[in-house]
């Protein structure tokens, strides 16, 4: 499997096509802003992954988005996009990494197998069954 950074209309195609096939009830986040990143298996996109700088929080990125198609749960991919997005937010010179989960254990624990906290923010931004990460990229 590689992952890479998604930049061509090929690749950001082929993540509206993910989102749709692994989210199927949720509206896909607009690919036109932050960063994306895909996965495949050979030729065949298996999950992508989005980021955004935040602009609430100076030098933190908020994990925004992402998704394996059914037929690769299980296998590690879901932590390996959360460790590219971690490397990218540090490279580019961030301190924290924050997201949120709602109803989705298995991405709570990707998330805290990847070394995310939970943790309750001042003013939080998703629904009120929510649950809130970070990670200080700093140690």
């Amino acid at each position: 499997m590689q992952i890479i950074k998604a930049r061509s209309k090929k690749h950001f195609d082929a993540i509206q096509e993910l989102q749709r096939a692994c989210l199927p009830h949720d509206i896909p986040s607009d690919t036109s802003l932050g960063h994306w990143w895909i996965a495949y298996e050979e030729t065949t996109p298996i999950a992508f992954s989005g980021m955004y700088e935040s602009r609430q929080w100076f030098k933190t990125s908020y994990l925004c988005r992402a998704g394996v198609l059914p037929a690769y749960r299980g296998r590690g991919i879901q932590k390996r996009l959360i460790r590219v997005r971690c490397n990218y937010a540090r490279r580019i010179g961030h301190e924290w990494v924050i997201t949120d989960t709602t109803d989705n254990p298995a991405s709570g624990n990707s998330l805290i197998a990847c070394g995310f906290k939970l943790y309750q923010p001042a003013n939080p931004w998703a629904f009120h069954r929510s649950c809130y990460w970070r990670k200080y990229l700093c140690q």
